[in-house]
C-alpha cells in the first residue's frame, strides 16, 4: 500500500473476525515498529506480545476502553524503558512513534487495530503492569488491539485549513 494512502485511509477497528495472525506476520508488525525514531536513538521500547484469550479478555477487564480486546487475536503493549532514557517526556515520544508504525503497518498488511492509551492514566498502567507482571522500570505506554477486521470505515476528510499557520500562529 502506498504510504500516503496508508496514512489517509488508517481507521480505528474495533471489530475482528477469530481469524488468527501469523507469527510471520506478527514479526513484520513488531519490525515495522523497531525502526521508529527515538530521541537520542536510545530506542528504549520493550513489546509484550499477546496472543493468549485467556489475557486478551482478562486486558479488556484491565482497560475500561478496552471492550474490543474480546474478539482481537491480538494485543501489542508497547512500553518504554526508564533505564534507557531517563526522560519520561521522550519515553512517551518515541512509543507513540512505535505505536504509529504499527498502526500504519496494520492497516498495510489487511488487518485493523485500534490504540488503547495507556500513559498518562495510572490506573490503567498500575492494572497492565499487575497482569502482565511488568517490572517498576518498564513503563506502559500503549496497547494496541488488532484482528482481521469484521466492519470497513471510510476515512473522513481532515484536511482543514483553519488549523494550518504560515510562518507564525493566526495566519
Amino acid at each position: 500500500m502506498d504510504t500516503q494512502k496508508a496514512i489517509l485511509t488508517r481507521r480505528s477497528i474495533r471489530k475482528y473476525t477469530d481469524k488468527t495472525i501469523s507469527e510471520e506476520l506478527i514479526r513484520d508488525l513488531i519490525e515495522a515498529g523497531l525502526h521508529a525514531p527515538s530521541a537520542r536513538n536510545i530506542q528504549p521500547w520493550h513489546f509484550i506480545v499477546v496472543t493468549d484469550r485467556v489475557i486478551l479478555d482478562e486486558l479488556a477487564i484491565a482497560h475500561p476502553y478496552g471492550k474490543m480486546l474480546r474478539q482481537a487475536t491480538l494485543a501489542i503493549l508497547v512500553c518504554g524503558d526508564k533505564q534507557l532514557q531517563d526522560v519520561e517526556g521522550y519515553i512517551v515520544q518515541d512509543c507513540s512513534a512505535v505505536t504509529q508504525n504499527i498502526l500504519l503497518s496494520v492497516h498495510a498488511h489487511g488487518l485493523g487495530a485500534v490504540w488503547l492509551g495507556m500513559f498518562p492514566r495510572e490506573e490503567r498502567i498500575k492494572a497492565v503492569s499487575k497482569l502482565l507482571k511488568i517490572p517498576g522500570h518498564i513503563l506502559p505506554v500503549s496497547l494496541i488491539s488488532i484482528g482481521y477486521p469484521d466492519e470497513q470505515k471510510e476515512a473522513p476528510e481532515r484536511y482543514k485549513t483553519e488549523k494550518i499557520h504560515l510562518n507564525k500562529f493566526g495566519v
